[in-house]
Formats: structure tokens, sequence, C-alpha cells
């Protein structure tokens, strides 16, 4: 991962973090693909995928979450979420057009499974 990627990671964890959820994971890896944020908030586990975009020459941050994009991400949460059948879950996208916190635009429930 480039430096952008990684701070538009970090301003989005700690977006997160001062909203009340409590990161759980960062870059979590399974053979089906990767999540980049997992966080808890009120029992629920939420799956969350950073998306930043610094030019928008290929398009803005939001058409980048393809259906195949989804599709990875709901294999790799079902990976996690093994053992834990009954565990409450949404898919949250936060999107990046710049690497400033107040521009972070967060989607809940961006997606289901």
């Amino acid at each position: 991962m480039n430096r952008a990627g990684a701070r538009a990671e970090e301003l989005c964890a700690e977006l997160l973090a001062g909203a009340g959820l409590r990161v759980l994971a960062r870059n979590w890896r399974c053979r089906m693909g990767e999540i980049d944020l997992i966080a808890e908030e009120g029992g629920t586990l939420v799956f969350a995928e950073v998306r930043y975009r610094g030019s928008a020459s290929r398009g803005g941050a939001a058409e980048s979450i393809t259906a195949a994009k989804q599709a990875r991400i709901i294999a790799a949460a079902r990976a996690f979420l093994r053992g834990r059948p009954e565990a409450d879950c949404r898919f949250d996208v936060l999107l990046l057009d710049a690497l400033e916190r107040d521009r972070i635009e967060w989607i809940r429930n961006a997606f289901s499974a």
C-alpha cells in the first residue's frame, strides 16, 4: 500500500474511533481478500472499505466499489465470521477524494451480503 492509502486508512480509523466504534483490525487478510478496517459498534461488526482517489481521472472513490470488489469483501467477511454465526454485521464504505478527515464521506450499510 502506498503512503497516501495508508494515511487514508489512518484517517478513517480515527473517524470511526471518534464516533465511538472500537477498531478491532486493520488490513485483515485471508485467501478470499482483504478488509481495510473491522470495527465494533454496539455489538455489530462493521466491515469498512476505505477508498481514496486523489485524482478524478480514473473516476471518483465511489465508482471504484464495483460488484466484484463487494463480492471479495463479503467473502473475506464470511471468513472472518467463521465461528461467529450469530454476529450482526454491516458493510460501510469510507470515501476520500482528499486526505482530510473532515471531507470523509461515510456511507453506513453501503451494501449487503
